[in-house]
């Protein structure tokens, strides 16, 4: 058998091989596919609906801290808080009151989350929750800048409270979006 020979049926073999294990690789991925959907849907029965009027004790947690932020916010500005500004290099350079339009900003979407929170509806967990992403990546990235033990435990103070905070958000998501919700029970 000549070296062309030889070459082109150990191209034939290989393509075989990849045709054989593609197939292999394709039967484990709808195996695992149908395993993680069998556990969903376990999970999901375990699940129960939410009542009427009934509200997951952890979104109550986040309507009462988004309507605090709201009211600390008008508050702050209305005491004449000065925020720090700083240069291009991190330095401060002085302090100023902040413009009216952030703080508008700011309370009219705290304020409607709380509200939202209060009425346990998904949009308002789902926002509330990206604002906890927001606030985890802000305290990561302070952590790993500080400088002195007394900010590094507030640091983490904060990251454990909201990671706690959106880890148990999530079930009360999933109680939330489920699609019928039970009557009150009788009196």
């Amino acid at each position: 058998m000549g070296s062309r020979d030889r070459k082109r049926a150990d191209r034939r073999k290989r393509k075989e091989r990849s045709v054989d294990r593609r197939t292999e690789l394709a039967a484990k991925r709808e195996e695992s596919a149908a395993r993680i959907e069998a556990r969903n849907q376990a999970a999901r029965e375990q699940l129960e609906p939410l009542a009427e009027d009934e509200r997951p004790g952890v979104v109550t947690v986040a309507a009462l801290i988004s309507g605090v932020l709201a009211v600390g916010t008008v508050l702050a500005y209305a005491f004449g808080l000065e925020v720090g500004e700083f240069d291009d290099f991190g330095n401060q350079t002085g302090e100023s009151r902040p413009s009216i339009f952030p703080v508008v900003v700011s309370t009219v979407i705290l304020g409607a989350m709380a509200y939202g929170l209060w009425r346990a509806r998904y949009w308002a967990v789902l926002g509330f929750q990206t604002l906890l992403v927001l606030v985890i990546v802000v305290a990561a990235l302070g952590l790993a800048q500080v400088t002195d033990l007394w900010r590094a435990l507030v640091f983490v103070a904060i990251l454990a409270l909201a990671g706690f905070l959106f880890y148990r958000m999530v079930k009360a998501m999933a109680r939330i979006q489920m699609p019928e919700r039970r009557p009150p029970p009788a009196a």
